[in-house]
């Protein structure tokens, strides 16, 4: 991030166009709705940069819309994401949110690669069933209900 005119720019996502386009919806949903996360500065006095590192290999392209968000509001509001938190789901280009498609399975990615605080989307509740209790019980679990929620929680902000 620096001083700028609210530009970005997006590395490490290869020449695939679904990665570029679910970035660009992260950034449009940062910029119109970046004064519920901070009143200054501004998102439009700053230029971003997000790059990209995709660890496993296992994640759709959808689930960087909702991780752009979070990490352009950290970049805006210099606060950091916590540390060991996996946010599951992701979100449309309104904001919807959209549940998790394979929530124990998900858990148990998060589980393998070290992180202790999950936020999953309340629009996921249903599925828990599917989900054993000693999985669900290794983890500090909080719901968030759209992407703004989910910035503060990942900030360890109620």
């Amino acid at each position: 991030m620096t001083p700028g005119n609210g530009t970005s720019r997006f590395s490490g996502v290869g020449s695939g166009n679904a990665p570029k386009e679910c970035l660009r919806i992260a950034f449009d949903y940062f910029r119109a709705n970046a004064s519920r996360v901070s009143v200054t500065p501004k998102a439009g006095d700053k230029n971003y940069h997000v790059h990209v590192v995709e660890l496993h290999n296992s994640g759709s392209a959808e689930a960087l819309t909702l991780a752009a968000v979070i990490a352009l509001s950290s970049a805006l509001t210099q606060k950091h994401v916590q540390s060991q938190i996996v946010v599951l789901g992701s979100m449309s280009l309104g904001g919807n949110i959209i549940p998790v498609e394979n929530l124990a399975e998900s858990l148990r990615v998060a589980l393998d690669s070290g992180a202790k605080r999950v936020l999953i989307p309340s629009s996921s509740v249903a599925d828990f069933q599917t989900v054993p209790g000693e999985l669900l019980a290794k983890f500090q679990s909080a719901f968030y209900a759209d992407p703004i929620d989910a910035v503060f929680k990942a900030f360890g902000v109620e």
